[in-house]
C-alpha cells in the first residue's frame, strides 16, 4: 500500500501561511478570461436536497442551518465547513435548475466572493479550491445565465483566480485526495479556460506523477478509508472523461491506476452497492460508485474484471447474494491517526440490498464525543476485552485524540473449499496488555446462506502466558471479554426465551438467526452514525459476553439464512434522507 506523509488537522488539509497570502496575492489580479469548453457537470446533485435548500434548509455534513436568499457559510463542525467552501451545493441548486435555484446559487456565490474572494475564511486550502473550481467551471452556464454583465466578468475573474492560484499551490496541496482534487481543477482550469491550454501537458505529468506516489500495487490508498478512495477515484475518473472529451490521451499511468482503484473498490463493495464503513468512511453517496465504475470501464474499453478477495487491507467474502468484508490489516497509524478506528478483524454483512452486521460508523460530524467512541474497538463487530481496545489512543503532545498503537502483525489466509470461501484471521493488539492474540475464522458458505464463525483468544508463550497470568489475578481470575454485533436500525431483532438464538427479520422480509455455543446471546442498545444525518439512529447490537479464565478462550457461532425475501416482494430501498423533520 502506497505510504504518504501525515495529513493535517482539520478538515480537508490545513491552510498554510503561505496558501493565505498567495490566494490573497493573486486576487488582485484583474485579468478576466473566456470559457472556451464547459465539461459536463460530473458532481450531480439532489433535486430534493435543491428544494430543501430553496425553503431554506441547508443540511450540510449533518449540520442543519437555516438561511434565506443566499447560502450560509457559518458552518461549526470542519466537514460541513468543507461541504460549504467546496460548494457541494451548487450541485443540488444546479440539479433543480429553475429560476429560483438559479437566483439562489448566483446570491450565494456573490455573498462568498464579497466575504472570502480575495483570500480570506477557511476556503483557500489547494484541495478545496480545486473542488470548488471544478464545480464552477461545471457549472458555469447555469451561474452565468441572467447574471449582469458586471457579474459575469466577475465571475470570469474568481475562475482566474483560483486557476492562478492553483498554479501556484496545487503542489503544495496534502497528499492524497486534497492533492488529487488540487490538480484536477487546475486540469479543469487548463482545457476550459482561454489562454491556459499551453499548460494542460504540465497539468497530466503533474497529475500522473501524484498518482503514481500515492495510489499503492493493490490500489489502495494509506488511509486505509474507503470512501476517500471513491472520492479519489471519482477526481480521477473526471480527469479521464476530460481528457477524452478534448481529444486529449490518457496517460498509462492514469490508466494502470484507475483500474488497480477500481479493482479495490470492487473488493471494498457490499452486495448492496455500499461501501465498508470504517476508518471514517461512510457507505458512499447513493449511486455514486456504481456511476464512477460504469464510467471507468467505458473509459477502459475492457470488460469489469471480478472484485479480488484482498485490497487495502481488507479482505471480501462474497457468495450468492451475500457479502462479507472484514479489516484485515493494522490501523493506519502514520497515515492517519486521528480518523483510524481500532477494528482490526471487524467485519460486515450485507444481505442482497439489505446491511444486516455493520459497525457503528464514523461519529466525527455529531461531536468530538461521538468520533472518539465511534473509534473504539467496541464500535465495530468484532471481539473486544472488556474496557480496551485493539489499538491505543492517545494524545501527543497535548493535540488532538490520535491512535498512538495498534497490533504489529496481522495474519490472513485463504482456506476456500468447494462448500465455502473461508479466511482465517488473527492480531496481536492485546498481547503486550493481556498476552492475548485474536483469532477469528469466517466460513461463507457456497450459497451465501450460511456464516459460521470462531473466535479464539490464546495465549502462546512462555512471556504472553505470564502477561495472561498477572492480568487474570488481578482481575479475580478471569478476563471478561464480549463479541459484539451491531445491527443496521432497519433490522427487527427478537431474542428467544432461551437466550440461545437471535432472530433477524429484514424488512425485504429475510429472515436470519444468530446462534452460539457455549455462551448466552442478548441483545443491547447501540447507534449507527449515519453520515449528512443530524442525529445518531438508535439500533441493536448482539452481544456475547464471556471470560478468558485459561490460556486458550474460544467461542463458535453461525448466523444463517431461514427465510428468503419472498418472490411477490420487490426490495425497493426507500430513501429517508429528503424529509428534513426525519432526519
Amino acid at each position: 500500500m502506497a505510504q504518504v506523509s501525515r495529513p493535517a488537522s482539520t478538515g480537508t488539509e490545513r491552510i498554510s501561511a503561505m496558501d493565505r497570502l498567495a490566494a490573497r496575492w493573486l486576487g488582485r489580479v484583474r485579468a478576466p478570461v473566456a470559457i472556451t469548453s464547459q465539461p459536463e457537470p460530473r458532481s450531480l446533485g439532489m433535486f430534493a436536497r435543491g428544494q430543501q435548500m430553496l425553503a431554506g434548509n441547508f443540511l450540510v455534513a449533518g449540520e442543519l442551518l437555516n438561511s434565506q436568499g443566499t447560502v450560509p457559510f457559518d458552518a461549526s463542525t470542519p466537514e460541513a465547513v468543507d461541504e460549504l467552501h467546496g460548494f457541494g451545493w451548487l450541485d443540488h441548486l444546479a440539479a433543480v435548475g429553475d429560476r429560483p435555484a438559479r437566483q439562489l446559487a448566483q446570491a450565494g456565490l456573490g455573498d462568498w466572493a464579497f466575504r472570502f474572494g480575495r483570500g480570506g475564511g477557511p476556503g483557500w486550502a489547494p484541495g478545496l479550491a480545486g473542488r470548488r473550481l471544478i464545480r464552477l467551471i461545471s457549472h458555469a452556464v447555469f451561474v452565468m445565465q441572467g447574471a449582469t454583465q458586471q457579474d459575469q466578468t466577475a465571475f470570469l475573474r474568481m475562475l482566474a483566480h483560483h486557476a492562478n492560484f492553483l498554479r501556484r499551490r496545487a503542489a503544495h496541496a496534502a497528499p492524497g485526495l486534497p492533492r488529487i482534487e488540487a490538480r484536477t481543477g487546475l486540469l479543469y482550469a487548463a482545457l476550459s479556460l482561454e489562454g491556459w491550454q499551453d499548460r494542460a501537458q504540465g497539468v497530466i505529468t503533474a497529475l500522473a506523477r501524484d498518482c503514481a506516489d500515492q495510489i499503492g500495487p493493490d490500489g489502495g490508498i494509506a488511509t486505509r478509508n474507503p470512501e476517500e478512495l471513491l472520492d479519489v477515484f471519482e477526481c480521477l475518473g473526471w480527469a479521464g472523461q476530460l481528457l477524452a472529451e478534448n481529444d486529449q490521451p490518457l496517460p498509462d499511468t492514469l490508466i494502470d491506476v484507475m483500474g488497480r482503484m477500481a479493482g479495490a473498490l470492487r473488493c471494498l463493495r457490499h452486495a448492496d452497492g455500499g461501501l465498508m464503513r470504517c476508518h471514517g468512511s461512510g457507505r458512499g453517496r447513493d449511486g455514486a460508485l456504481a456511476a464512477a465504475l460504469t464510467a471507468q470501464d467505458a473509459l477502459s474499453g475492457l470488460p469489469p474484471a471480478p472484485a479480488p478477495e484482498q485490497s487495502m487491507g481488507y479482505i471480501r467474502l462474497a457468495a450468492g447474494r451475500t457479502s462479507v468484508i472484514a479489516d484485515a490489516a493494522p490501523p493506519p497509524l502514520q497515515a492517519a491517526p486521528g480518523r483510524a478506528h481500532a477494528a482490526t478483524l471487524a467485519f460486515e454483512l450485507t444481505s442482497n440490498r439489505r446491511p444486516v452486521i455493520v459497525s457503528c460508523g464514523d461519529g466525527r460530524s455529531f461531536g468530538p464525543e461521538w468520533h472518539r467512541a465511534s473509534r473504539a474497538t467496541a464500535s465495530h463487530s468484532t471481539l473486544a476485552l472488556d474496557g480496551y481496545s485493539s489499538a491505543r489512543f492517545g494524545t501527543p503532545g497535548g493535540r488532538r485524540l490520535e491512535l498512538t498503537d495498534g497490533p504489529r502483525h496481522v495474519g490472513v489466509e485463504f482456506r476456500h473449499t468447494p462448500y465455502a470461501r473461508a479466511v482465517a484471521l488473527s492480531h496481536d493488539g492485546y498481547g503486550e496488555s493481556h498476552g492475548l492474540e485474536h483469532l477469528r475464522y469466517l466460513d461463507l458458505s457456497k450459497d451465501g446462506r450460511v456464516l459460521s464463525g470462531e473466535d479464539m483468544l490464546i495465549a502462546s508463550g512462555r512471556a504472553a502466558q505470564k502477561r495472561f497470568d498477572e492480568v487474570r489475578t488481578r482481575l479475580g481470575g478471569a478476563i471478561p471479554y464480549a463479541l459484539r454485533f451491531h445491527l443496521h436500525p432497519e433490522v427487527e431483532a427478537s431474542l428467544d426465551m432461551n437466550g440461545t438464538a437471535v432472530s433477524l427479520t429484514l424488512r425485504s422480509g429475510e429472515i436470519w438467526v444468530m446462534r452460539a455455543e457455549g455462551a448466552a446471546l442478548a441483545l443491547a442498545p447501540s447507534v449507527y452514525l449515519e453520515k449528512g444525518r443530524i442525529k445518531p439512529r438508535a439500533t441493536q447490537q448482539i452481544v456475547l459476553s464471556l471470560s478468558a479464565t485459561s490460556y486458550t478462550s474460544q467461542t463458535n457461532w453461525t448466523l444463517a439464512k431461514a427465510h428468503d425475501t419472498p418472490t411477490a416482494l420487490r426490495d425497493h430501498a426507500q430513501d429517508e434522507l429528503l424529509a428534513v423533520p426525519d432526519l
